[in-house]
């Protein structure tokens, strides 16, 4: 198939960019990989009025690395985060993740700005940016505003990004230091998106305590989400097997599954309760106990 007929216009500055989105509003689509967009312009599902090539703004491509942490550019490749060599040591979830998304011939041209945008509830962008408490950094014709991923995923496909706006950046906090880690995901082939998925961030006191934990969640329900009822029953409490099963029943309980052609929401809330467990074990052996920044 091919797309219906739409103007064409390739922005080489933030401000350019935001004059055409204040000119055509929701008639105009926003592409710097098109790794998904491509496909739905081809069936016609989306046929603006305007397409807006983004790849030619240098501000938003790459990372840039300070005390405060990693920033990334909304148009930086996936593929590029994947071949930094110093990536595993900053942000070693980050790093973790990245081979899950789709393939690399997908990674080489696809963004983390664009993945964000998307808002698929399975992309494993959402998870991150949960279990980092990341910052997403929104630009508009009234000014620049910090979002954080909570007020930033508003539905299947949605986000809080409005149509006269540009996702810009994405702010990672720096690594703490003695965190654990782990990022599992299932789906039915490796590069498919995953029927649940889980990004977890874990410290543990000298006592092997659980303190500052963070789990972010996706393809198990509308939007990428946290899940708090989980980490409330870790705070405080010894590492181990029972705890962790405690936590993903927790975990379980607290979302609302979605079911569709590749599985029921029973099927994703038991898949809940096993990742979740894996995650945090993972993590846990990863973590360094009492090390504190």
């Amino acid at each position: 198939m091919k797309p219906a007929a739409f103007d064409f216009t390739a922005a080489r500055s933030v401000d350019e960019a935001l004059a055409v989105l204040s000119q055509y509003g929701d008639e105009a689509k926003v592409i710097a990989g098109g790794q998904t967009l491509g496909p739905m312009l081809n069936m016609r599902l989306l046929m603006p009025q305007v397409l807006l090539d983004i790849n030619g703004i240098e501000s938003l491509a790459g990372a840039s690395r300070s005390d405060a942490g990693l920033r990334l550019g909304a148009a930086t490749r996936q593929a590029d985060l994947e071949d930094d060599p110093d990536l595993a040591a900053s942000q070693p979830l980050v790093a973790a993740a990245i081979p899950y998304i789709a393939h690399r011939a997908i990674r080489n041209r696809g963004t983390v700005g664009g993945s964000l945008a998307h808002a698929d509830p399975a992309a494993e962008w959402g998870a991150l940016v949960h279990a980092l408490d990341a910052e997403l950094v929104i630009t508009g014709a009234d000014g620049t505003r910090s979002v954080a991923p909570e007020d930033f995923f508003v539905g299947i496909l949605t986000t809080a990004v409005e149509p006269e706006e540009l996702l810009v950046e994405v702010r990672l906090p720096a690594w703490p230091q003695g965190a654990g880690w782990s990022f599992v995901e299932f789906s039915r082939r490796h590069g498919d998106f995953a029927l649940g998925g889980v990004a977890c961030r874990l410290r543990l006191d000298a006592e092997r305590r659980c303190m500052d934990v963070r789990l972010g969640l996706i393809g198990l329900g509308d939007t990428p989400q946290r899940a708090r009822d989980a980490e409330d029953v870790l705070v405080g409490e010894s590492a181990g097997p029972e705890l962790w099963r405690a936590a993903a029943e927790a975990a379980a309980r607290g979302i609302e599954p979605m079911t569709d052609l590749h599985a029921s929401a029973d099927y994703r809330r038991q898949l809940t309760r096993v990742l979740v467990a894996d995650a945090l074990a993972q993590a846990a052996e990863r973590a360094s106990p009492g090390v504190e920044d």
